[in-house]
């Protein structure tokens, strides 16, 4: 199915009632909420996150990076080791060791699960849900992830498609995207009572040639 145009930019009121959505950092304890599937924090990136990042990207091939443990040294000299263009790393570095201790402090968790990809295709194109209770998702460079409120949302068409199934999109002009930089948790169907109402979202298409860094943080 082709992109559609994307809605107006997000809005925590009228159109879905399971979004929070703000500029700080204490939008996103409530995900907590039985009603929040989605808790976005809107934020820019400076200019010396920017360059950390432009650098990682400067590479043919597309490389990702898995690490599981307790945020601290060890993931600081684990990235530094690890990353395309170490010289250039440190803001970046810096970054993902703060979001991943925010995350450990808000599940009250000792371990996280991290990757970072850079992606030169869509990684998850078709629109699904997690089965794990929560993740941090954030887009260093290139398109957000999408995602659908729920009246937009027919949840017969989920898992493996067939021509059976109905399509998964009520309103493809409902289809919302989140941009470079912000900060979202995603309730799975893994959060306990959540198991028939996880977001339902998926990787944005990529033109050719085009390149996302993104970040993912699972509480472990």
């Amino acid at each position: 199915m082709p992109t559609p145009a994307l809605s107006a930019p997000l809005s925590d009121a009228g159109f879905t009632r399971h979004l929070a959505l703000g500029d700080e950092i204490d939008v996103l304890p409530r995900i907590f909420e039985d009603d929040i599937n989605i808790a976005v924090m809107r934020r820019r990136l400076s200019a010396a996150l920017q360059q950390s990042v432009q650098a990682q990207c400067q590479t043919e091939r597309a490389w990702q990076l898995a690490w599981l443990g307790q945020p601290g040294d060890d993931l600081r000299a684990d990235l530094l080791k690890r990353l395309p263009a170490p010289e250039a790393a440190g803001a970046l570095v810096e970054d993902v060791q703060l979001l991943a201790e925010a995350m450990a402090y808000l599940f009250d968790t000792d371990t996280v699960g991290i990757r970072l990809r850079l992606l030169d295709a869509a990684m998850c194109p078709r629109f699904h849900v997690d089965n794990l209770p929560v993740r941090l998702v954030t887009t260093y460079h290139g398109p957000g992830s999408e995602w659908l409120p729920e009246e937009a949302v027919n949840r017969e068409g989920l898992g493996a498609p067939s021509a059976s199934k109905p399509e998964i999109v009520r309103d493809p002009g409902a289809i919302q995207r989140l941009e470079a930089g912000d900060l979202a948790l995603l309730k799975g169907g893994g959060w306990e009572s959540n198991e028939h109402r996880a977001l339902v979202h998926r990787s944005p298409a990529l033109i050719e040639g085009q390149k996302r860094l993104l970040l993912t943080i699972d509480p472990a």
